[in-house]
């Protein structure tokens, strides 16, 4: 199986020793959007040998036009995007081992999910999980790449731990005072999260095979203007996580709401709700409004509002982006 690896062995900085440790390392995505699954596509043809992929998200058509590894008919089984991403991987790679997990990154489960990696690369489209990821690289000692693009533009970050500048010396904490571009209110070209995934994906493979040349610049990028530029970040002595406080991570709630990128709609998180029966709560919910389910995700409609529910207990409330009103809807007719 060398050979198909044989163009990549011939590049100096990697070569056949670290074709080895890409063999014999793992690597865990979160989020599986345009970001995440050029990523993806790229270490899992680079022959990394564990890639776990997790997103709390199913796939809609406006993703078409940028995340790669989806199609019509992954929308028409109604797959989840970790599982649908898992499947194609698997088509293109059959010696590595792929998982795809459909879950909501969170306090509760960042450690379990991320245990036993070598870097953590950030697909996400929300502050929040990254100060989370920040948190738990400085704890466990994982390197991870932050990245985000929006519109045309888009910037990355590599993150070692205990060799500041970290995340949060960059961007102290999520701030809410003031509107923040998303996918809705901007757009978003293919393009820009195409060059900074690939710029993460690089990323990575210089720290899985121990390059000398790993960036420690901010990078920011505009794919329409043309513009490439790096930035030193410099570290805070008052940053909490160099200072080992992991005040995300410590984070405790029951139930969270936050509105989803894009898509016009809120994910209402209860950490509490262990495992749904499906068939238990379609019975539950005939009685007021359509159901239908597979065994990833459960739609229900009732009074035009619809909403999506997963087995782990959280439901996305479509066409709205009042987070009231999906925490209320969710306590009506799942609980808390």
């Amino acid at each position: 199986m060398i050979d198909r690896y044989s163009r990549q062995i011939l590049f100096p900085g990697i070569g056949k020793t670290g074709q080895e440790k890409l063999s014999n390392s793992s690597v865990v995505i979160i989020g599986c959007g345009a970001l995440g699954t050029i990523i993806a596509t790229s270490l899992v043809r680079a022959g990394i040998g564990r890639v776990r992929i997790i997103d709390r998200d199913f796939i809609e058509y406006h993703n078409l036009q940028r995340q790669v590894l989806f199609d019509e008919n992954d929308i028409r089984e109604g797959l989840p995007k970790a599982i649908a991403a898992e499947r194609h991987l698997k088509k293109v790679n059959s010696s590595i081992e792929i998982e795809g997990i459909v879950a909501d990154v969170n306090y509760a489960n960042i450690e379990r999910l991320v245990h036993g990696t070598d870097i953590i690369l950030d697909g996400l489209d929300n502050l929040e999980t990254r100060f989370l990821i920040n948190d738990v690289s400085l704890k466990h000692e994982v390197p991870w790449i932050y990245g985000g693009a929006i519109s045309s533009h888009g910037m990355t970050m590599t993150i070692i731990p205990h060799e500041p500048p970290c995340f949060r010396c960059f961007l102290s904490s999520p701030n809410r005072s003031h509107v923040i571009d998303t996918c809705d209110t901007a757009g978003v070209i293919s393009p820009a999260p195409f060059v900074i995934a690939a710029l993460q994906t690089a990323e990575a493979l210089k720290v899985l095979v121990g390059a000398d040349e790993i960036n420690r610049d901010l990078v920011t990028i505009d794919v329409w203007e043309g513009t490439f530029h790096h930035y030193k970040i410099s570290s805070r002595e008052d940053c909490p996580a160099c200072q080992g406080k992991y005040e995300f991570l410590d984070g405790k709630f029951s139930v969270k709401a936050s509105a989803l990128c894009g898509q016009n709609a809120v994910q209402v998180l209860n950490t509490k709700v262990g495992q749904l029966s499906f068939k238990e709560l379609a019975a539950r919910l005939e009685a007021v409004g359509k159901v239908t389910y597979n065994e990833f995700m459960l739609h229900f409609t009732v009074d035009s509002r619809e909403m999506v529910i997963f087995p782990d207990g959280r439901a996305i409330v479509k066409n709205t982006n009042d987070e009231s009103l999906a925490r209320g809807l969710y306590a009506k007719y799942i609980g808390t």
